[in-house]
């Protein structure tokens, strides 16, 4: 769907997509004549008579959102209705709507796309070698995920323009532009020129991006001048370079790029600019230059840079600035904000890399000046209706960064590669197959050149999965199944095809040590949940940490928290890698704070069990756990009426970020005291319908305790344990820091302990319930605390 790129159309079109489009009157055909018949009497009411909006629904004709979605999700938006209330149109015919579609491009300023794919009367073929050749277009566009950076993405551009209207926009770029699309010329105080496009700017500073890929973050303070040229940086001569046919195959080769409007994943035969290639390849990680490779994925400890989800391959959520401290944190401030359109509760950890921050939101990308919050860039991907479950809210944790290419899953497990220092499309692979109850709402994780992603849905009857894609390319390396197929060790606790539906899955990210070239990923809860009568035995590999070679798939050992686990018990909690004595050996361990109530630290040469304590004050599923790691069940086994297992189906702790501190050598963790009622009936799986085997629900007058925990590993036990206020179940994760600080958010509150103590040096209200977990990042030296509560992002600093 082509609304993923209405930000590029709108405010980069100027560098190459300024159409002279033609008037309403000029579309006046008569289809659109029956399309404005028929938009007056079914969408005038709502939207007005010129798409403008009305009382009752926004503008159709403005909207970028809209104007940049494809005539087939227009129609099937009619036809369908929408969810946030416009109803469905199915009465009307085929030809009815399309003609509806046809008079709203009008308004909108645009060609029907039937009338533009019949203006395309060149060669596209020849157009092509042209676009890539002697035009140089590629230079500065990007189209089917080839080609520079610097100005719009061009592969949906001919989608509902005429060849006239683009070869006129070619021969006569400045014509419309606007002020964010022409070129900026700044001279600074120093005597320092740069000439670029402004991605972003207001009263205070501007975000200028040059075509090396740098973006220079530029107080207005310290500039002499900032010139604004009434030209692009396309060359103005290309109607005397290029003759009418060559103009016109160029065009047509547009219009059936648009038509297809899927890019494609090979980028490596397309040669750009020189300026484009000595960005791609610079040796150098500087303030706006994105340039992130496997070494930088390697930094232990995290520094200015936050390059991963957890910060490092550890999972230790652990930073080592050291500008906040215990002596000056009743200092801090918000810095900034950025409000998230259509956010809902946020749960993404935001990527910083050279001063660029990048954050997501539903299956939106953005990049942020991380010291301002100003936008540089946003990549729209529209959500996909129909979803259900956790897909169904949309969640999305964040993206992975490579190169200067980000990573991003989407909704429906799309996994998308964009260019960072653009936000264009370079290539979107589907990695899910057969079950439309899939999802995705992870943050990948980048090893070597692979994107490791998993997938959503295992309360939902899918078969859980973790799979290597190839960085460049999107190209499958390998695919480790956590459910065991027929004959493969464990399948017997999956008679006939209930392998298919075992859950398992893999939704948040892992941790990678690179000595031992080993990564270790969690699993979720078997399915069905609640009724364990299909899946006999242990259930494997769910509700289990796995150590895979990430070279090529292959298990090197496992252990499960929960065997034949049947409350919902997770096991995607980040397994933390810590090197630190243990009982009086120096030992590599593998740390967790399971759902199940239980901390746990193994070996994570061998993943033999080492030492495990229980921090659920309220926990009957189990008696305890034996010298093997294994638990020791009660047996409480659910039927139709229900009983009461502790901890709840939300669990002890749960994907919320724990995080571990050398200096303290204390591992910290969210928990909370809750318990569900659960009942369970047989339940045949169905696409579309959650799988749980009936349900659970809190028991009556039930009041959640929630605790900040830190657990010791010199005394192998609690230093501390803080509890928290209010009643509700908690979402948001902690980090640490050198200085010995924790940062957390609890209720509406943004909170910084001491960690040593567990004393509150300072909290700040922001006004919305947190969703996910802070990091920590800084720019020349001041440093920066960021987390996202509600549909907004909240920075903090020192003054």
């Amino acid at each position: 769907m082509t609304a993923r790129r209405w930000f590029d159309l709108l405010v980069f079109s100027a560098l190459f997509l300024f159409t002279a489009v033609p008037s309403v009157a000029q579309e006046q055909t008569e289809g659109t004549n029956v399309g404005a018949q028929q938009f007056a009497q079914n969408c005038a009411g709502c939207h007005g008579g010129d798409g403008r909006g009305g009382d009752k629904a926004p503008s159709i004709a403005t909207m970028p959102s809209v104007i940049a979605l494809s005539d087939a999700d227009l129609i099937k938006i009619v036809h369908d209705g929408a969810p946030a209330g416009m109803p469905s149109f199915s009465q009307l015919s085929t030809a009815n709507i399309q003609a509806v579609v046809d008079y709203l491009r009008t308004l909108q300023g645009k060609t029907p796309a039937s009338a533009a794919a019949a203006s395309a009367t060149g060669d596209s073929a020849a157009g092509r070698a042209l676009y890539f050749g002697k035009a140089q277009c590629s230079s500065c566009h990007m189209i089917q995920g080839a080609g520079g950076f610097i100005a719009s993405d061009l592969t949906t551009y001919g989608q509902n323009r005429s060849a006239d209207a683009i070869q006129q926009a070619i021969v006569t770029p400045d014509k419309p532009l606007i002020a964010a699309s022409r070129v900026v010329e700044v001279l600074t105080k120093s005597g320092q020129k740069l000439v670029g496009v402004a991605r972003s700017e207001d009263n205070f500073t501007v975000e200028l991006e040059t075509e090396d890929g740098q973006y220079h973050f530029l107080a207005r303070s310290s500039l002499a001048d900032v010139h604004y040229t009434n030209h692009s940086l396309m060359p103005r001569d290309y109607g005397a370079r290029l003759t009418p046919t060559e103009l016109n195959d160029i065009a047509s080769f547009l219009i059936a790029t648009a038509a297809a409007a899927k890019p494609a994943a090979n980028t490596s035969t397309i040669k750009t600019s020189a300026a484009v290639e000595s960005a791609s390849v610079s040796t150098t990680v500087g303030v706006g230059l994105i340039d992130i490779k496997s070494s930088d994925l390697l930094q232990k400890p995290v520094e200015d840079n936050w390059v991963s989800y957890n910060g490092d391959y550890t999972g230790r959520r652990y930073s080592a600035l050291s500008e906040i401290t215990p002596a000056n944190a009743s200092r801090l401030q918000v810095k900034w904000t950025f409000q998230f359109p259509n956010g809902g509760n946020l749960e993404v950890t935001p990527i910083v890399a050279a001063g660029v921050m990048f954050v997501t939101s539903q299956n939106d990308a953005y990049a942020l000046d991380a010291q301002t919050g100003n936008e540089l860039w946003r990549h729209v991907w529209p959500i996909t209706p129909g979803l259900i479950d956790d897909t169904g809210a949309h969640h999305n944790r964040g993206v992975a960064v490579l190169g200067n290419r980000i990573y991003m899953e989407t909704d429906n497990a799309h996994l998308l590669c964009l260019d960072a220092r653009s936000g264009h499309l370079i290539w979107d692979v589907f990695y899910a197959p057969d079950n439309k109850n899939y999802g995705g709402t992870s943050a990948p994780l980048i090893v070597k050149n692979k994107v490791l992603v998993g997938t959503s849905g295992g309360d939902d009857g899918v078969r859980g999965f973790l799979v290597a894609l190839d960085a460049q390319m999107g190209k499958e390396l390998w695919r480790f199944w956590t459910i065991p197929a027929p004959g493969e060790f464990g399948s017997e606790s999956w008679p006939g095809d209930s392998y298919r539906h075992g859950g398992g899955t893999t939704w948040m990210p892992g941790t990678y040590d690179p000595e031992l070239n080993t990564l270790y990923w969690g699993t979720g809860n078997p399915g069905p949940d609640y009724d364990d009568s299909v899946r006999p035995g242990d259930d494997l590999y769910t509700s289990s940490v796995l150590a895979l070679d990430p070279d090529n798939g292959k298990l090197k050992w496992y252990f499960q928290y929960s065997p034949h686990n049947m409350y919902d018990y997770d096991a995607v909690q980040t397994p933390v890698l810590v090197d630190t004595t243990f009982k009086g050996q120096p030992r590599k361990l593998l740390i967790s704070a399971n759902k199940n109530g239980y901390l746990y630290i193994l070996d994570r040469t061998n993943g033999k069990y080492l030492f495990s304590r229980k921090f659920s004050n309220n926990l009957n599923w189990a008696k305890g756990i034996d010298e093997n790691g294994r638990p020791i069940p009660n047996k409480l086994i659910a039927d139709e009426k229900g009983f009461v297992v502790c901890p709840s189906a939300a669990g002890g702790s749960s994907w919320y970020a724990p995080s571990y501190n050398p200096a303290t050598n204390m591992f910290y963790f969210r928990s909370q005291e809750s318990c569900s009622v659960i009942k369970s009936k047989p339940q045949p799986f169905e696409e579309g319908r959650m799988y749980y085997g009936t349900a659970e629900d809190g028991p009556p007058g039930e009041i959640v305790r929630a605790y900040v925990n830190a657990f010791s590993l010199d005394k192998l036990d609690f230093a501390w344990r803080v509890p928290q206020a209010g009643t509700q179940y908690i979402w948001a994760g902690v980090m640490s820091t050198a200085t010995g600080l924790v940062a957390y958010a609890s209720q509406q509150d943004f909170i910084i302990l001491d960690g040593r103590t567990g004393e509150t040096l300072w909290h700040f209200n922001m006004g919305q319930e947190p969703h996910a977990s802070p990091m920590s990042y800084a720019i020349k030296g001041k440093q920066y605390f960021a987390i996202a509560a509600g549909n907004d992002l909240f920075t903090f600093g020192l003054p």
